[in-house]
Formats: C-alpha cells, sequence, structure tokens
C-alpha cells in the first residue's frame, strides 16, 4: 500500500474513533469526565486536550511548509499549542467541537498530500527547543501513532471507570 492511501485510511480510521470515544465520553456524567484517572492524565478532558495538542502542534509544523496544500491561515481560527499540557476546553462539548474541526483538517490535509510531499524534510523546533529534522511521513506516521496511543490510555481508563466504549474494529 502506497504512504498516500495509508494516511488516507489512518485519517478515516482517527475520525471516526475519535468521533465514537467522544460520543462515549459526551454520554458520561460531569463527575467521571472529572474523576481522577490516577494515571498519566488526570481525567478524561485532559486526555482529550493532550490529543489535540499534538496535532495542533504537528499540523502546525506542517502548514509553516506548506506541505499537502496545508497553509497556516488553515490553522487560524484553532488554538495555538504551546505546550503538551495545554488546556483549550474545560468543557467536554467545545472539545468535541474542536476535535471534530481538527479531524476534518487531517482528513483534507491527507487527501491532498502527495508521494512527492511523503519525501520531503521539515525542520522545526520542539517545545523543549531543540532542532529536530524528519521526514514528512515520519510526522505523520508519529501523529497517528500518538492518537492511537492515547485512545488506548483512554479506553483503558475508561474501562475501569466501568464504561463500555464499544468495539474500535
Amino acid at each position: 500500500m502506497s504512504l498516500i492511501k495509508n494516511f488516507r485510511m489512518l485519517s478515516r480510521y482517527n475520525k471516526r474513533v475519535n468521533a465514537q470515544l467522544m460520543a462515549c465520553c459526551l454520554s458520561l456524567p460531569l463527575d467521571v469526565i472529572e474523576q481522577e484517572t490516577h494515571s498519566f492524565f488526570p481525567n478524561i478532558i485532559s486526555y482529550w486536550n493532550h490529543i489535540l495538542f499534538d496535532d495542533l502542534i504537528l499540523l502546525g509544523r506542517l502548514a509553516s511548509n506548506e506541505i499537502g496544500q496545508l497553509k497556516l491561515k488553515d490553522l487560524a481560527k484553532l488554538p495555538s499549542p504551546k505546550s503538551p499540557h495545554d488546556i483549550y476546553h474545560n468543557n467536554l462539548s467545545e472539545l468535541a467541537s474542536l476535535r471534530l474541526q481538527v479531524d476534518e483538517l487531517i482528513d483534507y490535509y491527507c487527501i491532498h498530500l502527495t508521494e512527492n510531499d511523503c519525501e520531503k524534510f521539515i525542520t522545526y523546533t520542539t517545545t523543549e527547543g531543540d532542532s529536530i529534522t524528519k521526514a514528512v511521513a515520519d510526522v505523520m506516521q508519529h501523529m497517528f501513532n500518538h492518537q492511537t496511543h492515547h485512545r488506548g490510555q483512554l479506553t483503558c481508563v475508561l474501562s475501569q471507570f466501568g464504561v463500555d466504549y464499544g468495539c474500535m474494529d
């Protein structure tokens, strides 16, 4: 499978699973959403905010290089990521709206991504101040892996809270 087909498939899967998990979380009472998880992030809202942080910062790095027809103006109405602990919204409904906007942007990006784009390298500065050069394909793979990793943690937390989040297959 080509990188382009793979990223488009991952984008569709990402959008579907985020919507499914978000719908599950939106159905929970506020005390469960804000309950201490005793895990990597303190509560369910913090997980969603962190996943958004990574998506926003990586999309910004790609947009800065105009990869896949993505431009900084496409991110203008979205929050500017600063730290992995950013809180964009404390209200899950507002987070759900932002999550959907970002997933639509990721989808748009993947539709316009080319094999040539995937072979390009971009250089950016990390939140720790380090300069890094990576292939666009590696940046994309990281974005999808990061989401999968933290959604896995989130489903573990939901399971421990006795919540049935449904099938992810």
